[in-house]
């Protein structure tokens, strides 16, 4: 909906007068409420505390077992706004777009799924109006640590488009499962999405007989101040991300999606965290090419290859030739091949930057397989 604003959202122990208050705040300013009590058995029991609790207010009841016909009436009569509270199960997890409904109280949610949570949210803040929502459990209730997760879960996330971070959450909660059977759980919480997905390619590739050698873990030492200022991105969780997003910079066209996404939702970079992506970048391509290590020797960049890596003297040769390089890219092609990058660090603000200018070239001169050089493979 247009101009749809974030639902605040309060996880807390069930409070009453907190509850009654949430109402009547509604009620003042001509809204309507979902009450969520996903007991059928006791549902009538819960409208009538509340018409107790709320006196002149117009209750109405909604849940799976009424029939067709009546259930069809209550929901029209609740949008022509005869009743101001619908009680109800998770029955309106997916339904009529209701834009005057703007606060939604769940009660026992330790009871629901983070998916059904998330669903049930978006049944409010349908319109320009501030939503608000209420997640409840039982108090003084001992949660477990999962239901604890999905909870801290549907608090955090609470921007507008937060859909794929809930669904990734609740991945890491429940586990991704057994690919190869009928389980329902896994180790997803343990190691994390990005290293599960590797580790499954990795597999998946080893029992098609398509089993590649590990990449080479690339060392970079330079003398450069390369990390995301805490001014720059002041909520620690995001800043994770940032960091995270960087490290995985396969490509020119991650490196540039990352600097976009920062600008996009930051500002302009500082030199810090630009140079941060332009290592990550640097980082990556060298392990691609095969070198083990970058360290710098005062004013020049050292690149060692790695022992099991044949350098690709196609490459290496066309790199020297080029116009705006020469004499400034030496090869040493003893028992351990390294490359001199001669006179890279003259500005320190730009060591980084040259670096990830040196790979692009490379990477035009020629798309490499590293893996088809290695000794043995």
């Amino acid at each position: 909906p247009h101009d749809r604003r974030p639902v605040q959202t309060y996880v807390m122990e069930f409070d009453q007068a907190i509850v009654a208050e949430a109402i009547l705040r509604e009620l003042s300013r001509g809204g309507q409420i979902f009450y969520l009590y996903n007991d059928t058995r006791r549902i009538m029991e819960k409208a009538a505390a509340l018409e107790q609790l709320l006196p002149g207010a117009r209750i109405a009841i909604a849940h799976g077992k009424m029939t067709e016909r009546s259930l069809e009436d209550v929901i029209n009569a609740f949008i022509a706004q005869e009743s101001d509270i619908l009680v109800c199960t998770t029955i309106i997890e997916s339904g009529i777009d209701m834009p005057n409904v703007n606060t939604i109280v769940v009660e026992n949610a330790d009871h629901l799924g983070l998916a059904q949570l998330y669903q049930l949210r978006g049944r409010v803040g349908r319109s320009d109006r501030q939503a608000y929502a209420y997640v409840t459990y039982r108090r003084d209730k001992v949660l477990s640590e999962i239901a604890e997760k999905r909870l801290a879960a549907i608090r955090d996330f609470t921007e507008l488009g937060a859909g794929f971070k809930i669904a990734l959450r609740d991945l890491e909660v429940r586990g991704a499962g057994n690919l190869l059977g009928a389980e329902q759980h896994g180790q997803l919480d343990a190691i994390g999405y990005d290293l599960y997905c590797r580790m499954l390619e990795e597999t998946v590739r080893e029992l098609q007989g398509q089993a590649r050698p590990a990449p080479i873990a690339t060392v970079v030492d330079l003398d450069v101040d390369a990390f995301i200022e805490r001014t720059y991105i002041p909520d620690e969780g995001q800043r994770m991300d940032v960091y995270r997003r960087m490290a995985n910079i396969g490509s020119l066209a991650d490196y540039q999606d990352v600097l976009d996404e920062c600008l996009d939702r930051y500002g302009e970079m500082p030199p810090t965290a630009l140079a941060l992506a332009d290592i990550a970048y640097a980082r990556n391509a060298a392990s691609r090419f095969g070198f083990k290590s970058i360290t710098q020797q005062q004013q020049n960049i050292l690149l060692s290859y790695d022992e099991s890596v044949q350098p690709d003297m196609g490459v290496l040769s066309r790199l020297i030739s080029r116009p705006a390089l020469k004499g400034r890219i030496l090869f040493n092609a003893g028992t351990r091949p390294y490359l001199v990058y001669r006179q890279a660090a003259v500005n320190k603000r730009e060591i980084n930057s040259q670096l990830r200018q040196l790979f692009i070239t490379m990477e035009t001169e020629e798309q490499p397989d590293v893996y088809k050089k290695r000794v043995g493979s």
